[in-house]
């Protein structure tokens, strides 16, 4: 009952009260997520084996660069909505 209590109360006030306030917000969660797509990349980049920035980059792997796309889309998605 009471985390019930303290997670409305943290919730309200992540309510913008003006316009600069929502863009604040806007541009911090954006930064975050930003940031975490980019952590997300190097993790999978550092699990899969080989160096994947290189084969995309050098070597012109399309398959490679459709499998981290499709990573890379998954958890950006899984990113917004946890922001959200």
């Amino acid at each position: 009952m009471y985390f019930h209590l303290l997670a409305d109360a943290t919730v309200a006030d992540w309510h913008a009260r003006s316009i600069q306030e929502a863009l604040m917000h806007s541009a911090a969660f954006g930064l975050l997520g930003i940031v975490l797509a980019i952590v997300g990349f190097k993790l999978f980049d550092w699990l899969t084996p080989g160096d994947l920035q290189k084969e995309i980059i050098e070597n012109k792997n399309v398959s490679a660069a459709i499998i981290t796309s499709a990573f890379i889309l998954g958890v950006c998605l899984i990113i917004a909505a946890a922001v959200h």
